[in-house]
């Protein structure tokens, strides 16, 4: 058994209003397309909590502050590697919110994500960081 295992690290949050609403991404891309939480990828070079910050303003247009680990969601992948989200949640963010490549964002109620497709695991996901 090996000491050490392949890794890819990368990020998911949940920006939320007081008022029940919560950001969501209809991603358009065909491997994992559907309603998900903006996120992506952590670069070599920042840490867990700044490549939230940075993704979410890549694909939402908002700052983001103070994001809360909530939870560590996690794939098998090849090779035997693993596939780590680690699951953010904050509801300080300022900015007006802007659709990226990725898909369109836009709030949404608990009550209204039976109206659409979702991605992979999405209420899985949903219910480790709500």
């Amino acid at each position: 058994m090996e000491k050490y295992s392949k890794v890819i690290l990368s990020n998911m949050c949940m920006v939320y209003k007081e008022n029940g609403e919560f950001l969501v991404q209809n991603r358009v891309k065909s491997d994992w397309s559907g309603l998900t939480f903006p996120g992506g990828h952590v670069e070599d070079d920042e840490t867990l909590e700044n490549s939230v910050i940075r993704e979410i303003k890549e694909e939402t247009g908002l700052d983001i502050k103070n994001p809360k680990l909530v939870g560590i969601y996690e794939w098998p992948w090849e090779n035997n590697s693993r596939y780590l989200a680690f699951l953010y949640k904050t509801s300080e963010f300022e900015g007006d919110i802007n659709s990226s490549k990725e898909g369109e964002i836009f709030w949404i109620k608990e009550s209204e994500i039976k109206n659409f497709k979702l991605s992979t695991d999405f209420l899985e996901i949903y219910n480790k960081i709500k």
